[in-house]
């Protein structure tokens, strides 16, 4: 894993994109603060830019440093779930303007997956996860069934977990300015 973790920093540190296992699915993913990396993933994913991206950080401490205002409520929700949980944030800075939504929230995670959160802790920086297909087609569930065209356009691939099969996805909350919470994904 350590090789990994370095090859992936050099992906990420060079502004490259960089195809690798998550807590739920296969991701596309680049410094989440660098707009020229972030419109890359747009490119790959044949995505439009006002599409949002998901956000992966390794803790309430770094999530903190990307989002001005976190209720008490939502750390506990974080430090206590299991489940992989992305909760769309309001008012998000710090981040590459392109990952932001047209209403100023921003979807991040705390991830769940031990290569994640040392590969993000060493990286010091949040980065972009996004589902390995081109959008519009379907979420791959394991190495294997993703498309060429992803393979062929990424930078680096990550050689951990290439066997392993996941269907599942993150539940995703909303939480409104007022702190009300909302279910949009379970």
């Amino acid at each position: 894993m350590l090789q990994e973790i370095k090859n992936s920093l050099e992906t990420l540190q060079q502004d490259k994109v960089l195809l690798y296992p998550t807590d739920t699915v296969w991701g596309i993913g680049c410094d989440a603060t660098s707009e020229p990396a972030v419109k890359k993933i747009y490119n790959i994913k044949q995505r439009a830019e006002s599409k949002s991206l998901i956000i992966l950080v390794d803790s309430v401490e770094m999530l903190q440093h990307y989002v001005p205002t976190i209720s008490n409520k939502i750390i506990k929700l974080l430090t206590t779930t299991s489940k992989p949980t992305t909760i769309i944030y309001n008012k998000p800075k710090g981040l590459a303007k392109n990952v932001v939504a047209a209403d100023n929230t921003v979807a991040i995670r705390i991830v769940q997956n031990k290569f994640c959160q040392e590969l993000i802790a060493q990286f010091g920086k949040p980065i972009v996860s996004t589902s390995a297909n081109v959008s519009g087609n379907e979420t791959p569930k394991s190495f294997k069934e993703i498309e060429e065209s992803i393979l062929n356009s990424v930078d680096y691939s990550v050689n951990l977990q290439r066997e392993a099969v996941n269907e599942k996805s993150s539940t995703i909350l909303k939480v409104a300015e007022n702190g009300d919470i909302s279910v949009l994904r379970e």
